[in-house]
């Protein structure tokens, strides 16, 4: 998955406010203890966070 379509998918998930938000200071213990954005500064796939994402905020199938 393309940055791009990442940040578009936590923007209509969450908002653009949001997703923001939610990426620079919700710490989920499925990242190992990360933010978001920590993830993916250290490597994460960008398919392995929205999976992690969609899991721990029970975001719709239609929506993963």
């Amino acid at each position: 998955m393309r940055l791009t379509v990442f940040w578009q998918r936590m923007a209509d998930h969450f908002g653009p406010g949001h997703s923001d938000t939610f990426a620079r200071d919700h710490v989920m213990a499925e990242l190992g203890g990360r933010t978001v954005n920590e993830a993916l500064e250290a490597g994460w796939d960008t398919k392995d966070v929205w999976r992690v994402v969609c899991d721990v905020m029970n975001v719709p199938g239609e929506r993963r």
